[in-house]
């Protein structure tokens, strides 16, 4: 259940701007996930969340990017929740993911992403990344399959 909420954490915060941990609660009830202010004030610790300020001049969560290891512990997990395969051809990178989990997928992996990235695009179910060049897609591809073990 852990897992699952948070995978559906990280959609909310990069589908909607999400300004407070009640925006957040309300989100989550919504989606089916009956959550305490206690048990998603945890989640956002455990998945490394941060308030990054919006161009309205509000702030919203979004995913730190950290070098902290369990961190990436959870942001590989959520890889592995929702990954099912990756393919590169030449300089893009397709990821597909079990149906409506590609924002959740997209948002661990911006976080784990190197300096060869230089942007993605997340669907439903599809993820599409561009990198600088053909070899960088084939590293990063390997990466992704390496943490979701095909």
């Amino acid at each position: 259940m852990k897992n699952s909420r948070h995978t559906r954490i990280l959609e909310i915060i990069g589908d909607y701007v999400i300004e407070t941990q009640d925006d957040l609660i309300e989100k989550l009830r919504e989606s089916g996930y009956p959550v305490t202010q206690a048990t998603v004030s945890r989640d956002i610790k455990q998945l490394g969340l941060i308030k990054t300020a919006t161009k309205n001049g509000g702030y919203k969560y979004t995913v730190a990017r950290s070098d902290n290891s369990s961190n990436e512990n959870k942001l590989k997990n959520i890889m592995r929740e929702t990954v099912v395969n990756a393919q590169d051809a030449q300089n893009i990178i397709v990821v597909k993911t079990f149906a409506g989990m590609a924002n959740a997928a997209a948002a661990a992996l911006d976080a784990l992403a190197g300096e060869a990235v230089i942007g993605s695009i997340a669907g439903d179910d599809t993820i599409f990344i561009v990198v600088r060049n053909a070899e960088d897609a084939t590293e990063f591809t390997n990466f992704i399959r390496e943490i979701i073990g095909r």
